[in-house]
């Protein structure tokens, strides 16, 4: 992937970031035959047991299909599974099997090592300021969708 010059948009550094740092992460989860969507959803149940698939679907930030996808493949692979809600009989509480938590706990080490090389020579101090500037963009982001603001207009 050619690294983009300076000119395009935050956007377009950010997709580009994203998706290079993803893949690296998706080489690296290729033994386990799980991809870094699927991994996130999977770790999101581990972290948050017997939650149902909407609840699931926000904290990984994804759509109800792709959940519904994504929970529908892990649970194939034996990797998950979901008993009725006692609260909503139309709902799913979605948990770990034995397989998912030792899936988890074999790749959650690779995750951050993953990080930790993406990272590697950004100090301490450079890095506070990445995730400080990070959460202001997203925060602006935020901002915009809920007040709809619209771009034409500016």
């Amino acid at each position: 992937m050619k690294e983009p010059n300076r000119t395009p948009s935050i956007g377009s550094h950010l997709g580009y970031t994203y998706r290079r740092a993803s893949q690296w992460f998706a080489n690296a989860l290729k033994p386990y035959d799980i991809t870094p969507e699927q991994w996130l959803v999977l770790y999101q149940i581990g972290e948050h047991e017997g939650l149902n698939q909407k609840e699931i679907a926000a904290k990984a930030d994804k759509d109800q299909p792709t959940t519904t996808r994504i929970l529908d493949l892990l649970e194939k692979k034996g990797y998950t599974q979901k008993s009725v809600s006692i609260n909503d009989r139309r709902a799913f509480q979605l948990y770990l099997t034995d397989s998912g938590k030792e899936l988890i706990e074999a790749t959650t080490a690779i995750e951050r090592i993953c990080e930790s090389q993406i990272i590697e020579g950004i100090d301490e101090r450079q890095l506070e300021m990445f995730w400080d500037t990070l959460s202001r963009i997203n925060n602006n982001l935020q901002h915009l969708h809920n007040n709809r603001r619209d771009v034409s207009h500016e």
